[in-house]
């Protein structure tokens, strides 16, 4: 039998109109309860180079508060993708399928709604969530055990789930007719149903634009005060607004986070260190940025594979724990989703990945000073990005309309017109990487690293490596560094991989 499931909001993602018509063809597969185990360990990455060993759940924060890692305090780099409407719109064999093709690209990580971002929130074959429509006091059973065995083939495959119990994009409003009461009781109920499924991070928000109003900010943080009322062991995040925000910019969030999510459609290293340099800082991941497919064409900001790498390798060289890719494809799971999984952009991701958990990622310290990189790495291009951003934080306020204005149709301060050079470096000085959004000369202190270096440039878009000529170098004066020509994809982004041999 097939369904065409039509979920309508007036919502938007992007500041831009999204259809959010959902539609399947879908059987209701029904499995068996598995018990719960004290750990639930996952497979280990398939493909992927030096994977870190299966990691034990729940994740928590690291002793300086900089990174994930699990409960044996093994780092966790959360790579993941955005599958918002996965437990409404696939059956648990498509889940299944969808999960082990994410594992194939090194994905540990899932971003799904509890709630549908629709008015009904039904699934594909017609369980609502609630007995009384638009009453939380009467979650339906059927809808969440439907919720529990999507989280167990999650675990099954390894996964985390960034579980967002009741999204604000389309659901605020059913949490203000509720009241706080309700909210929190709401949280409870799902504090205690699912404190012993240890594969999830509890991630509230969605586009939360009115978080400055202090009743809808109250009836939000209800629901997390619930939840943690009766799960002490899950960590917690939350989303705010677009178009550039961090989870720290409302105070009254951090006692309850332990995560906090950068979330920007401006050059990520602005938001990222923005994050990094918070006196109470927490460890960063980029939750929200531009998806592949979304926005291409004109738009300077669009989910090229291009503007995705740049995306992805600002954000790992700000100092993030991680982030999530998006694709217009695999966050509403539309009909033909099967067909559009194994695209260029997550393919790049997993080059990135695999870039990183071979090294000491976690160790790694921005190079704010430009300490490392003297010269070359675009100190106008860096400095305007981060104004832009600063200047566009209120969605309401006029600065971020006029600047929303240039960005949009003279580039400035956009992904595409951005060439800052990120630069990172271990405390150690054993290893030193550089992205280079575009193809020029940059100047290295080569002082700054721990004995003889050998110099390689990494392709983000094949995931090979290429010698520099002369390699290796004494850790003395400085050196240039130049590519001698485009990657395999034709673009001019390059990964310089310095490494050092560390004395005994």
């Amino acid at each position: 039998m097939s369904f065409w499931i039509r979920c309508s909001t007036s919502a938007t993602r992007k500041c831009f109109a999204h259809s959010v018509a959902a539609a399947l063809l879908a059987t209701a597969v029904s499995i068996t309860a598995v018990p719960r185990a004290p750990a639930q360990q996952g497979p280990a990455d398939i493909g992927i180079v030096g994977s870190p060993e299966r990691p034990v759940y729940p994740l928590k924060a690291s002793a300086n508060n900089r990174y994930l890692v699990d409960q044996n305090n093994t780092p966790f780099l959360m790579v993941g993708d955005s599958p918002q409407y996965l437990s409404t719109n696939l059956s648990q064999e498509e889940a299944a399928a969808f999960m082990a093709n994410r594992r194939s690209y090194g994905i540990n990580t899932l971003w799904i709604n509890l709630l549908c971002i629709c008015e009904e929130a039904k699934t594909f074959d017609g369980i609502v969530p609630f007995l009384v429509p638009g009453d939380i006091a009467t979650p339906n059973p059927a809808y969440f055990q439907r919720i529990d065995d999507m989280l167990r083939v999650a675990a099954d495959h390894g996964m985390v789930v960034l579980l967002d119990p009741i999204e604000t994009i389309s659901w605020l409003d059913v949490l203000r007719k509720n009241g706080k009461s309700k909210a929190f009781e709401y949280g409870q109920y799902l504090g205690n149903r699912y404190k012993d499924f240890l594969n999830i991070i509890w991630m509230h928000g969605n586009d939360f634009q009115s978080w400055r109003n202090a009743a809808d900010d109250d009836l939000v943080q209800a629901v997390a005060r619930g939840i943690r009322s009766m799960d002490a062991i899950h960590i917690h995040t939350v989303e705010l607004n677009t178009a550039t925000s961090g989870s720290l910019e409302d105070p009254s969030w951090a006692p309850l986070i332990e995560l906090d999510a950068a979330y920007t459609y401006f050059p990520t290293y602005a938001q990222v260190l923005t994050e990094y340099n918070r006196p109470n800082f927490k460890p960063i991941f980029m939750v929200e940025a531009n998806y592949e497919f979304e926005n291409v064409g004109p738009d300077p900001e669009g989910g090229s594979p291009q503007n995705l790498r740049r995306q992805e390798y600002w954000t790992m060289l700000s100092g993030a724990a991680g982030q999530l890719y998006g694709s217009a494809h695999s966050w509403k799971l539309e009909r033909g989703w099967e067909a559009n999984l194994d695209t260029q952009g997550v393919l790049q991701l997993s080059y990135m990945k695999n870039l990183f958990v071979s090294r000491q990622w976690h160790d790694l310290v921005p190079d704010q000073t430009h300490a490392v990189v003297t010269a070359g790495y675009g100190r106008v291009s860096c400095l305007v990005g981060k104004f832009v951003a600063g200047v566009s934080k209120d969605p309401d306020a006029l600065w971020t309309k006029v600047f929303g204005s240039i960005r949009k149709y003279f580039g400035v301060g956009s992904i595409t017109g951005n060439s800052c050079a990120t630069a990172a470096r271990t405390s150690d000085g054993s290893l030193v990487l550089v992205y280079m959004p575009t193809i020029r000369a940059i100047t290295v202190d080569m002082s700054k690293l721990a004995g003889t270096t050998t110099a390689r440039w990494y392709d983000p878009t094949s995931g090979e490596y290429a010698d520099v000529k002369e390699s290796p170098f004494a850790n003395e004066g400085s050196r240039v560094f130049m590519p001698s020509g485009a990657n395999k994809s034709g673009d001019g982004d390059w990964v310089l991989v310095l490494e050092a041999r560390t004395p005994p």
